[in-house]
């Protein structure tokens, strides 16, 4: 045969290509308890529907050729539940999937073409930061010439489609960036996601520290609020994405899926008042009230041990992709903090961005104020939220369950936001501050009896029917009416002309504050 030379070249590369950094680096990653690049892909997409780009590139370095398959850094498109994605996955078994120069120009020019493409994006990390000496020297690392702008794909996200990153290892470098970056970031436990790793930062500062301290789990689910969702494996790991795409379109400038309504979903929301509290003094769990009005009691929250006093979920309402955020009085009584606020803002940017309609569920008695409030700079994270939520071109719903009070019901939504609908609950009570606080404030101290008197005074006028009197709010609904109002509003949404489609301002305000 004429060309059985060549074909037979072809065969070798490509079984080069496949085994990756070897046998004895694969066994290190399985002995971690870690799958290696391909098996990951293997597990996520559709069987048989990757399609690799850049299979064959290998670092530049002479000598290297043969060292570094795909250069340590896997590129390609698959379905995931019959669904287009593109992939860029970490191989740690090739140098610790340390970036440089070749798989630095893959990956810039691949998520180029997937942002060209309108294609939701998929990064499995596992990597170390920069490789040694490759990119040292002044010619190679200003080698893209000055004036370029080639690092622009590295760190930006303009949001014109869904992008995850997941860290299945130690995410060092350049993939600690594309967890900045991300909308939607998951973590193994055990993982970590920082900008060095520690023997660097031993090497560079003098500082000792693990990698769990710096950026494990636990740093990012509840201090940082880097990560949305924190699961306890690959298996996981792989649901989870599978999980929160469900919820996403292709591209900005489609709607979300729409699902069936499971069976049962209309009559779940008579559980609502076993659940909300008669006394208003008495804390509840709003996520249970959500799980009330939402298709088959299902959602998919976002940073959930973060700023744990503002709920951010996605879920469904007969079949309509929506967006909550709702202030949860198990914690701190519903009174918002600084993270809480930046979480806000964050999903705000997301759902605008991706044509959710934003539900806002109001029960608070104000923000978090006081010297630790101030000194995490508490004033410019209430305006900077508001900034953001004025801008805001999805479709805003407001219901005030209980307590809406002060500069908590603008941010909220409630209050010349900007907001579309708007109804209370006749448990609604809303003003400047709680009654309770307000007698004391006006009147001093006061025996008690006088003291009860003047709190119902102020209350009377707190009222939802108050606010409905001056279409403060534009009815009045019985809180087991709430799904089948969110269904009619819905159905209006999806009659109106732009059937939901926002318009993106938002799209380009920084993931990470």
């Amino acid at each position: 045969m004429a060309f059985e030379k060549i074909f037979e070249e072809l065969e070798i590369r490509k079984k080069k290509t496949l085994a990756q950094g070897g046998p004895q680096k694969i066994q290190r990653q399985h002995d971690r308890g870690r799958l290696t690049a391909r098996e990951r892909i293997d597990k996520l997409l559709d069987p048989g529907t990757f399609m690799e780009l850049g299979a064959f590139c290998t670092s530049d370095m002479p000598g290297m050729e043969d060292k570094t398959p795909a250069d340590s850094l896997i590129c390609g498109y698959g379905y995931l539940d019959g669904r287009r994605v593109a992939v860029i996955v970490n191989d740690f078994t090739v140098l610790a999937s340390t970036n440089a120069w070749t798989n630095l120009k893959k990956m810039l020019l691949f998520k180029a073409q997937v942002r060209e493409y309108g294609i939701p994006m998929i990064w499995l990390g596992e990597a170390g930061g920069a490789r040694m000496p490759d990119v040292q020297g002044a010619e190679r690392i200003m080698g893209s010439g000055a004036g370029s702008d080639m690092h622009w794909a590295e760190y930006t996200n303009f949001r014109e489609c869904p992008f995850v990153m997941a860290a299945m290892g130690d995410c060092h470098g350049v993939a600690d960036f594309q967890a900045c970056t991300a909308d939607f970031v998951v973590q193994v436990k055990g993982s970590s996601i920082s900008v060095s790793g520690p023997r660097a930062l031993k090497k560079a500062i003098g500082q000792t520290y693990t990698a769990e301290e710096m950026g494990g789990w636990k740093v990012h689910a509840e201090l940082t609020g880097m990560n949305d969702q924190v699961v306890e494996d690959e298996e996981g790991c792989f649901s989870i994405i599978k999980k929160y795409l469900d919820y996403m379109p292709a591209n900005n400038q489609e709607l979300p899926p729409k699902r069936p309504v499971p069976d049962g979903s209309d009559e779940r929301v008579e559980r609502i008042l076993k659940i909300f509290p008669d006394n208003r003094k008495r804390v509840y769990d709003m996520r249970r009230i959500i799980g009330c009005i939402v298709d088959g009691g299902e959602c998919l929250e976002l940073k959930p041990d973060y700023g744990k006093m503002l709920i951010t979920c996605l879920a469904r309402i007969n079949g309509e992709v929506v967006g909550f955020i709702a202030n949860n009085p198990m914690f701190n009584a519903g009174a918002t903090d600084t993270d809480a606020l930046n979480k806000q803002t964050s999903f705000q940017c997301l759902c605008d961005s991706f044509n959710i309609p934003l539900i806002f569920l109001v029960d608070s008695p104000g923000h978090l104020t006081g010297k630790d409030a101030e000194l995490k700079k508490v004033g410019a994270k209430v305006v900077n939220n508001l900034q953001c939520l004025f801008q805001v071109t999805v479709p805003k719903i407001v219901i005030i369950i209980r307590k809406g009070y002060g500069q908590a019901l603008i941010n909220m939504c409630a209050l010349g936001s900007g907001c579309d609908f708007m109804v209370a609950w006749p448990t609604a009570e809303i003003g400047f501050m709680d009654p309770e606080i307000g007698a004391d404030v006006v009147f001093g101290n006061l025996q008690e009896e006088e003291r009860e008197k003047l709190i119902e005074q102020l209350r009377i006028d707190t009222t939802a029917y108050a606010a409905a009197k001056g279409y403060g709010v534009q009815d009045v609904i019985h809180p087991l009416d709430t799904r089948d109002y969110l269904v009619k509003v819905l159905s209006i949404i999806r009659d109106s002309k732009n059937k939901g489609i926002g318009k993106h301002r938002l799209a380009n305000w920084p993931t990470k504050f």
